[in-house]
């Protein structure tokens, strides 16, 4: 059988003039000056649907594809005060609907609990994005009960559904254990036919090369988990960013102008409608804000005037209409079918 998860395609491209990029990123053309070219640009924020907050790079697992360059000697961890200033924001943030709690492996933070327990209670939707192996971490066996009864949805990551491909990017024995937790997952109510516990996957692809389409790869993943006795909601595929490990690896590897070139012959205007930094912000562990997830670990702060930190601002409906920050790995988003953190963003006919 030819499985789905190994799909993908590369192919070159022809330099164009310079934009301003990190150390490893091959020079190419700029985002800024190609949005313009399709009558994009400037890109802005419309009103602030997400808040995702990332609560530090500490995590029990080192993926190689990891832009938050997580693992589990990091020591960054967002504090008690912190957390409570982002209750207090989302307080003042009606227009927030939906909050995104991340990481490194955001459960081994000391205020998971108290921010997942404080967003319920404001009345809004928790995201969890779990990399299922934290559930059988020493301490961790509260856990599947407390993401239940709290009604926290869940996207996982499982990069493909062979444990060759698994284990190849999240290391030894990873594949075998994330099917435990997501079959534990399943016993509490998650994924399950009937069930309001969202459990949705999360594709990454093992190489440089773009995703294979979303619709089709998640049919794959259904039959072959459930030939595994699993259940899930849906399958997000999401296209490996240019950055941090994954930047060094293709940098080692001798390939990451192909890798850019790839990402920019497949530049869709379509894509950019949907890109999640519209109507999405990110906060550090330290309380910095940022125009998303993967700008926040290049430290590109958001554009003056706006503010910069949570400290600095009233409501997160301040930032409508912000200007929003970019540079060549947005190229990433806005590459085939578009990527987000809720997989594609242009959906097939």
């Amino acid at each position: 059988m030819a499985f789905g998860c190994q799909r993908g395609q590369t192919l070159g491209y022809s330099r164009g003039h310079a934009c301003p990029t990190i150390a490893t990123m091959a020079a190419g053309p700029c985002f800024e000056d190609i949005l313009a070219l399709h009558g994009k640009a400037p890109l802005a924020r419309r009103r602030v649907a997400t808040l995702q907050v990332n609560v530090g790079k500490r995590c029990n697992q080192a993926c190689h594809h990891c832009h938050v360059d997580a693992g589990p000697k990091r020591t960054e961890q967002m504090t008690r005060a912190t957390a409570e200033r982002v209750l207090e924001l989302l307080e003042a943030s009606p227009e927030v609907d939906t909050v995104d709690i991340t990481g490194g492996a955001p459960e081994l933070n000391p205020n998971f609990r108290l921010l997942v327990e404080g967003v319920r209670q404001l009345g809004k939707r928790t995201i969890d994005r779990c990399n299922l192996t934290v559930l059988w971490e020493d301490g961790m066996e509260w856990l599947p009960a407390f993401l239940a009864d709290n009604q926290v949805a869940l996207t996982c990551s499982l990069p493909c559904y062979t444990a060759k491909n698994v284990d190849q990017q999240r290391g030894k024995g990873v594949f075998d254990k994330s099917l435990a937790a997501l079959r534990l997952l399943n016993r509490r109510g998650y994924g399950v036919d009937g069930s309001s516990l969202t459990l949705n996957l999360v594709y990454n692809p093992v190489g440089a090369f773009l995703p294979p389409g979303q619709a089709s790869l998640e049919a794959d993943y259904k039959r072959e988990l459930l030939a595994l006795g699993i259940e899930f909601n849906h399958l997000f595929t999401i296209t490996n960013m240019p950055i941090k490990r994954f930047a060094a690896d293709l940098a080692r590897s001798g390939k990451e102008r192909e890798y850019m070139g790839l990402l920019v012959n497949h530049f869709n205007p379509a894509a950019v409608d949907g890109l999640m930094c519209r109507s999405l912000v990110s906060v550090g562990w330290d309380g910095r804000l940022y125009d998303c997830d993967f700008n926040q670990m290049l430290e590109i702060e958001l554009p003056r005037p706006a503010p910069r930190t949570i400290h600095d601002l009233e409501s997160l409906e301040d930032l409508e209409g912000a200007a929003i920050a970019t540079a060549s790995h947005c190229f990433g988003c806005t590459a085939g079918a578009g990527s987000s953190c809720g997989g594609e963003t242009v959906r097939s006919a």
